[in-house]
């Protein structure tokens, strides 16, 4: 099985307080993204507060944890929006940024509705799919 890269584009939307962590969104997703977390204000309230938590070290697991089911997928995280209820996730990956030396998190893509407590196929496709990808980072506009 040949294991290749895909690049992509990420942009900067926050940085922590104390400018140690960044969260940029994937370019090729983030009107999808950005487009679920508008259809609702509870979606973008709940996103923001999320954020917040994450970039500042104080997210719950479940809010933000590892779906590091396999090998390969140590990176892999996904921010939890509303658990138990439409359960929407969004896939991240997180790394140290060789450049800045600031820890990154890319969300990726968003999963609308999880429907099962256990990992099912289409999950874990995404998983696999989210930690195939490389970035290059973009600051804010």
């Amino acid at each position: 099985m040949l294991n290749f890269v895909l690049r992509r584009k990420a942009q900067l939307i926050r940085i922590s307080d104390d400018g140690k962590k960044a969260f940029y969104l994937d370019e090729e997703n983030s009107v999808e993204i950005m487009s679920f977390l508008r259809s609702e204000s509870a979606n973008l309230k709940k996103f923001n507060t999320s954020l917040e938590l994450i970039l500042n070290h104080r997210a719950p697991r479940d809010l933000y944890d590892k779906e590091n089911f396999e090998k390969g997928c140590e990176h892999v995280t996904a921010i939890k929006l509303f658990k138990g209820k439409k359960n929407p996730r969004i896939y991240c990956q997180q790394y140290t940024d060789g450049e800045t030396e600031r820890f990154v998190i890319i969300g990726i893509e968003l999963l609308e509705k999880k429907k099962s407590q256990k990992l099912t196929s289409v999950e874990k496709s995404i998983i696999r799919r989210v930690s195939k990808f490389e970035y290059d980072l973009t600051p804010k506009p």
